[in-house]
Formats: structure tokens, C-alpha cells, sequence
């Protein structure tokens, strides 16, 4: 059973990496109403040309957003780990631009759209941390055009490894003995443009470099300086730097716990 609680908490925390929050703020957050629904992996959290009513809070799980071409090829767009609201867009957009799917069994608070636009008019903080939110998707979204446009299949795959492990750390999450990629060598291709096929033989020439051992869904950076510089990583475009502290002075961590895999 989930306390209530713990889901306004983690939506404090993500606001509060975001922008400095008062007493008044962390308030108005807690009074948030929402429902709390359990998402099966596959299914829409999100559903392009839908008319929204409702913004949904990932407590727990993974989701990916995605476009589907009029020939049904897919492409993932991004991935949302737990902690982040995955639809802060459709506060002042009519409609969906696209379809968010739960990647893994996923738990979501689902806040009625009128509650989130009366905090964001009534809470300048809150706001200010939206607005920074939707800004660094930005930056991630050009990042991934950089990826999928610019960069070869060693260097496509090994950039969405070292974003996945960048933030999970921002969110908390330790590393250190690997974690797992809840994702399919199909929707890996998918976030990178290249076939299931050539996503494997990826990943198995990242092995035999000794940067990454993969064993089903849970991976291990064997060599993170390595894998960095194949990829030509750098997080500045992820400004971790926004969530380094609240406003307590407190390291910033999001609410995760087991990745849902089934």
C-alpha cells in the first residue's frame, strides 16, 4: 500500500530540484489532489491527439515517450525515470503531440490539470521550477537529435547508456554494481535509430572494449571514463546542476524504488 504522503513528498523534491521552495510551497504540493493508478507495461499513460485533463506523476517504473509514422515505425523520444511528471507540456497545450507508453509496470499520480495550473498561477517557485523543467526537456530533446542524427551506432548506443546512468545517480540511484536498462534491444533501437540487429552487435563490440557488460535487462559500466569518451559524453545539456541541492541544503533524491520489469 502507498501512503499518499510519500508521493506529495516526491513531488516536493522534485520541484524543490528545480527551484528554492518555501514552507507555503511544500504546503500547496501536499494539498494537490490525484489518483493514484497502477500502469501495466505497454500501455498509454499519454495518448497522441488525446484532449488532456489530467498530468500524470511517474511515482515508480519507467516510460517512454514516442511518434509513430504513418507506416507505424516507431521512435522513442525520451525516457522518464520515476520522479518526473511526464506530461508538464499539456498545462497550456490543447492537445497531445504524442503518446507516452509505460516502458515497465508503472505506479502514477494523476493530478486533475485545473489543480496544476492553479499551483503554478498561485506558487511563482513551483512555476519557475515547471518552466525550468520543460526547458532542460528541451535540451535533452536536442541532444537526442544530436545522437540520431550525428553520431554512429557504437557512439548512439553508448550516449543513451551513459544519459541513463547520469541521471538515475542524479535521482539516487546507486550504480556502482550496475542497475538495470529496462529496455529491449527493439526499443533500444528505437531511441536510437537502428535495428534490434545492429543494437546487439552494439552492445557486444561495447563488451568486448571492456566498457559495459550487459546480462539481460541489468547492465554494468566496467569502464565509465571509457564509455564516456566513446560517446563523447558530457551531462551539460542534462544541468544537473539545477537539482544539486533544495532548499534545506539536503542532497536531492528522487523516490525510487525496484524497477518494475513485469
Amino acid at each position: 500500500m502507498i501512503d499518499r504522503t510519500d508521493v506529495h513528498n516526491a513531488m516536493v523534491r522534485t520541484f524543490a530540484g528545480r527551484s528554492l521552495l518555501d514552507d507555503d510551497d511544500r504546503a500547496a504540493i501536499h494539498a494537490l489532489p490525484f489518483l493514484l493508478r497502477e500502469v501495466r507495461p505497454s500501455a498509454y499513460i499519454v495518448d497522441e491527439g488525446a484532449d488532456p485533463t489530467r498530468c500524470a506523476f511517474l511515482f515508480d517504473g519507467f516510460s517512454f515517450r514516442q511518434r509513430l509514422t504513418n507506416r507505424g515505425a516507431r521512435q522513442i523520444l525520451s525516457i522518464q525515470i520515476p520522479g518526473e511528471f511526464v506530461d508538464l507540456q499539456n498545462l497550456h497545450l490543447k492537445r497531445s503531440d504524442h503518446s507516452v507508453q509505460a516502458l515497465t509496470r508503472a505506479i502514477i499520480a494523476e493530478v486533475p490539470l485545473s489543480a496544476m495550473r492553479q499551483l503554478a498561477l498561485s506558487r511563482p517557485s513551483i512555476s519557475n521550477a515547471m518552466w525550468i523543467e520543460a526547458l532542460v526537456e528541451a535540451s535533452m530533446f536536442r541532444e537526442w537529435i544530436m545522437n540520431v542524427g550525428r553520431r554512429n551506432a557504437l557512439v548512439r548506443v553508448a550516449h543513451i547508456i551513459c544519459e541513463f546512468t547520469a541521471r538515475l545517480e542524479a535521482a539516487g540511484v546507486s550504480v556502482h554494481d550496475g542497475y538495470l536498462l529496462p529496455m529491449t534491444q527493439e526499443q533500444l533501437g528505437d531511441a536510437v535509430g537502428l535495428t534490434a540487429v545492429h543494437v546487439n552487435r552494439t552492445l557486444r563490440r561495447l563488451h568486448e572494449l571492456g566498457l559495459v557488460e550487459r546480462d539481460g535487462y541489468h547492465i554494468v559500466i566496467s569502464d565509465r571514463k571509457g564509455l564516456r569518451a566513446a560517446a563523447g559524453f558530457r551531462a551539460d545539456y542534462l544541468h544537473l546542476d539545477q537539482n544539486e541541492r533544495s532548499a534545506t541544503g539536503a542532497p536531492v533524491q528522487a523516490t525510487l524504488s525496484r524497477p518494475f520489469l513485469n
